[in-house]
């Protein structure tokens, strides 16, 4: 059943007289012309080669549906039942035997056969789609398609869109059935992938029936459309048939089609003689149908390239493979296209607005369809390294961006490095800071016979002296990047060696006002001067401080950590405190014994100076108290290695406080004045 001639028929209209209205003289096909010689070819061929149907000799009988639906009726019954008089559904003598169907070109012109054909099971090979509207329960021969796999072709349609970036493209189809089947199938994966239509053009059928490709092409239909939209990509859908066009200029790219059988509906079988066929076509391929009469074949995407006198010549560019890989179908040999002069850019971009660069996210535009969309600046911290982005993306933990936003960068580690002036000027400060205690615990053991020395208790005063010597080494714990064990000792090492330092301060501060208290007459005080009372008050008091340090440990120890967030351009490796409520328990168990020392010993400031050092550890308890609550707001306000410095610099200014303060005098008597370092002097009161 060929699709040859064409009847133009007026269209009906009921204010004047239907006999005015004259049919046309018929336009013939010549392009479907050709089809036909071929369907004569191959059936000669095929009958003189034995190797292809042995013993069995093909016919034909070829009829035309006029591309209407009351001949393409009439002539499937003619076909089936004529003899010498039409006479639908009876035969008579001997005639022609039937036994397949070939037709029609178009899904309406199937239909219209099949609705026959179906009721006395003779199989039909349909160059259309076939699909029956209404399941009636009525029992249909096997149709089959000669013609590409649709579905594949869409998945080929929107992978060459993609490949290209052609996101704004407009649809073009015949005004019937077909053409709307093929807007309910194309839209939906044109939306899953991103691609909006620009317009849709539903365009009378007989506009794809003329002989020239380029004439199918009507620019006076297409030209209004194209002048007021940005869409520069048009897809056009046949019967079966799939073509891209350039608006630019005449520029094509088609799916071509390939011997595609596709097993369609029904429990019919082919005739078996036309099963488990293999052969070789006049191109030397081996053609091989399977038991169902089906071929995995796939599709050529050919370019069409056109000259000034609208002729043209096909390209193969590309191939679509169903058998290959998954997201390696398509294939484009982009060197092998022609592309017109008149494009500026190649390929031409065909989207709704211009691209959005890297820096720079979309924003959907009210009232438009999601390709058409403004370019905003990508929101601090966030980047876009890629053009047409959808949305900008946050860049990693360990990175940050670039000042335009198009780039992450690695971000730069923090903390305090040993090669860094900070620390070398801290390690520096450390070693000299514990060198003077040295020399100092040097001095009092070289000198621990002198009255100075005993009078002020060289217990007390050794045990001070090696707790700010180690105060001093442990800040070295807070220089480097932080481990496991560093973060453990850290904090607690610091915390228990200055509580030991302050319990000493404030063991001597209460001898020095017990032993005045002493000198009383009929007192008894005397006997809680000695070295009992000292070591229980600072054993005492330390142990508190060790107490809370290992309960510390015991439920949330401090650990190794890196901060992501605080600084942008840098990582700071840090040492959890684990529970903050432990750490400032520490600080202010120490802050409770300083001010226990610096009140008592500012009670005991108005003792006779021949026995009093409680003004001197009245200063040095003001200067420790200054600066450990100045320590407070400046820790909490920094950041990094600067956090850390602080901490080193609070421990250097309060250790080095509580050295000038306390062992300065007494140094300066035991070696500059040794003569004033006597009993006599000491026991002499001053009015």
């Amino acid at each position: 059943m060929a699709s040859h001639m064409y009847y133009i028929v007026p269209e009906v209209s009921f204010k004047k007289t239907p006999s005015q209205d004259f049919i046309d003289t018929p336009l013939v096909v010549t392009k479907f012309y050709q089809q036909i010689l071929a369907l004569v070819f191959a059936v000669d061929e095929i009958n003189e080669n034995p190797r292809m149907l042995s013993n069995v000799s093909l016919g034909f009988h070829i009829y035309d549906s006029y591309y209407d639906s009351k001949m393409t009726y009439r002539n499937t019954l003619d076909l089936l039942f004529k003899s010498h008089h039409f006479v639908p559904n009876y035969r008579c003598g001997i005639q022609k035997n039937v036994i397949g169907v070939i037709g029609g070109l178009s899904s309406d012109t199937s239909w219209c056969m099949a609705n026959v054909l179906g009721l006395f099971k003779i199989p039909q090979i349909s160059y259309g789609l076939f699909e029956p509207a209404i399941n009636d329960g009525t029992k249909y021969p096997s149709f089959y398609r000669m013609v590409p796999n649709e579905d594949l072709q869409y998945r080929g349609i929107i992978q060459l869109l993609l490949h290209f970036r052609w996101k704004w493209v407009g649809l073009m189809t015949p005004a019937n059935e077909a053409g709307e089947r093929f807007l309910h199938n194309i839209e939906p994966m044109l939306f899953k992938n991103g691609i909006c239509s620009a317009f849709t053009e539903r365009v009378k059928p007989n506009v794809h029936y003329k002989s020239n490709l380029l004439d199918m092409l009507d620019t006076k239909i297409l030209l209004p459309t194209f002048t007021t939209s940005k869409a520069n990509a048009i897809l056009i859908y046949g019967e079966s048939r799939f073509i891209i066009w350039l608006s630019s200029a005449l520029s094509i790219m088609e799916f071509t089609q390939l011997l595609f059988p596709e097993k369609k509906s029904g429990e019919g079988k082919l005739p078996s003689f036309l099963q488990r066929i293999s052969f070789n076509n006049s191109a030397g391929d081996e053609i091989t149908l399977n038991e169902n009469g089906e071929l995995a074949a796939g599709l050529d995407i050919t370019n069409l390239v056109t000259f000034p006198n609208r002729s043209y010549i096909r390209v193969k560019v590309g191939r679509l493979d169903p058998q290959a890989p998954p997201g390696k179908e398509l294939t484009i040999n982009e060197d092998g296209i022609k592309w017109p002069r008149d494009f500026t850019q190649v390929p031409p971009p065909s989207i709704c607005n211009d691209i959005c660069h890297s820096g720079y996210g979309k924003k959907k535009k009210e009232g438009k369809k999601f390709c058409c969309y403004d370019c905003d600046p990508c929101p601090e911290g966030m980047i876009s390294n890629e053009k047409d982005m959808e949305t900008c993306v946050s860049c990693p933990g360990d990175q940050y961006p670039k000042k335009d936003q198009d780039l992450c960068i690695p971000k730069i580690p923090n903390f305090l490095a040993f090669d860094e002036t900070l620390a070398i000027v801290s390690t520096s400060s450390a070693l000299l800071f514990s060198l003077i205690t040295i020399l100092v615990l040097g001095i009092f053991i070289k000198h621990r016979d002198t009255a100075i020395v005993k009078a002020n208790n060289r217990s007390l005063t050794y045990g001070l002296l090696i707790s700010l010597l180690l105060c001093f080494f442990s800040s070295l714990l807070f220089i480097g990047k932080p481990n496991k064990v560093t973060c453990l000792l850290r904090q607690t090492a610091f915390g228990i060696v200055f509580s030991v330092a302050l319990s000493s301060i404030l063991a001597k501060t209460v001898l020095v006002v017990l032993a005045f208290m002493a000198t009383k007459p009929r007192t008894n005080m005397r006997k809680w001067v000695g070295k009992e009372l000292a070591y229980s008050i600072v054993f005492s008091c330390s142990i508190v401080q060790v107490g809370i340090c290992v309960l510390w440990l015991a439920t949330s120890p401090p650990f190794p950590d890196v901060d992501m967030h605080s600084m942008t351009e840098e990582i700071i490796f840090l040492c959890n405190e684990g529970s903050v409520l432990m750490f400032y328990c520490v600080l202010g168990y120490m802050g409770f014994l300083a001010t226990v020392s610096f009140t008592v010993a500012f009670l005991a400031r108005k003792l006779p100076d021949t026995f009093n050092e409680a003004k001197f550890i009245t200063f040095s308890m003001l200067v420790f108290c200054s600066v450990w609550l100045s320590f407070i707001p400046t820790y909490l306000s920094t950041r990094g290695k600067y956090m850390v410095a602080v901490e080193i610099f609070s421990i250097f200014a309060s250790g080095a406080g509580l050295l000038a303060c306390i062992f300065t005098p007494k140094c300066y008597i035991i070696v500059v004045r040794p003569d004033l370092n006597n009993k006599e002097h000491l026991t002499q009161r001053k009015v």
